[in-house]
């Protein structure tokens, strides 16, 4: 059973002013985190504080990812508009924008180098660019999904991807492998575990599952929060041992990774309650989370002075 301290505290909640939020993401240290608006913006916030530090524009439609490049000298986003943008993060310049996706990007990612950023697209393919090349053509796309794939993430030689057909594939860039599961319903997030032994799956009907990457053994499954409607993010918190889903009933549901059980709901307090948390994010080394809804954006700590 988890012992860890739980993130129960709001520390901040402001508006973010960009329209709907689509994602927040801490960056690699968890300093900072990005916001994507439906204004077509990415923003720069020290989110403790509630302060902007800056604004990124140019994209032609709503933002629905973001992402930092671990030196955080770089941001890609990816929406609407089925275009792939790079920024520079000091200058807010435009050094890159990418078109190559049929349809919408749903996630974008930098690999742990920063050389290679990764989109996820509506039109079925997860596609790789090499950042030092100029280059507009992917150096490889992953098009086994049979409808669009919604969420990715990777470490240092994976790549997981879950779509809308369902399915979860991990592929081993290193051993040249697939390991494909399906889950019958919508795949709105996938997360690989600190120890890259198991994959963690959020799916349309309210179901998170944990599963052995190797076998695909079903270890843990986690239900209670409402999901029926919307993309929601789940995650998992630096500790290892609890597992965060946004929910369709306004409140976020931190859950302990042995036992499957609620340890506690987050926003039952806040009033007006928000209609539905569809994006959120964990700290990379703290117990933090933060989450968004509709134009506004709550970070919540263990401590009321949870300002890193």
């Amino acid at each position: 059973m988890s012992t860890a301290v739980l993130p129960t505290t709001l520390v901040k909640s402001f508006e973010c002013q960009q329209g709907a939020v689509r994602a927040v993401r801490f960056n690699v240290d968890g300093k900072y985190c990005l916001s994507c608006g439906s204004d077509k913006s990415v923003k720069l916030w020290n989110p403790y504080r509630g302060t902007l530090l800056k604004t990124y524009t140019g994209a032609g439609s709503d933002v629905l990812d973001a992402h930092s490049s671990p030196d955080n000298s770089a941001i890609v986003s990816g929406g609407y508009d089925c275009v792939l943008t790079l920024h520079e993060v000091e200058s807010g310049k435009i050094t890159r924008r990418i078109r190559g996706h049929g349809a919408p990007i749903n996630a974008v990612m930098f690999n742990e180098e920063g050389i290679a950023v990764m989109s996820a697209s509506n039109d079925g393919t997860v596609r790789i660019y090499d950042v030092r090349q100029r280059s507009m053509e992917p150096v490889q796309i992953l098009d086994e999904a049979t409808d669009g794939v919604l969420c990715l993430d990777i470490s240092d030689h994976e790549i997981a991807t879950g779509s809308a057909d369902g399915s979860v594939r991990v592929y081993d860039l290193r051993a040249g492998r697939i390991f494909i599961d399906y889950m019958g319903d919508s795949v709105t997030s996938v997360k690989l575990t600190n120890d890259r032994q198991c994959v963690v799956t959020s799916t349309m009907g309210g179901h998170i599952r944990m599963m052995e990457k190797i076998n695909g053994k079903l270890l843990t499954e986690y239900t209670g929060h409402q999901h029926k409607e919307y993309k929601l993010d789940c995650a998992i918190l630096s500790s290892d041992c609890e597992i965060v889903s946004g929910s369709e009933d306004g409140l976020i549901y931190i859950y302990d990774v042995v036992e499957a059980n609620v340890l506690c709901r987050l926003g039952e307090d806040l009033k007006p309650r928000p209609r539905h948390v569809a994006t959120l994010c964990t700290h990379p080394s703290r117990p933090c989370i933060v989450g968004a809804t509709q134009s506004k954006m709550f970070v919540w700590g263990s401590t009321p002075s949870d300002d890193l």
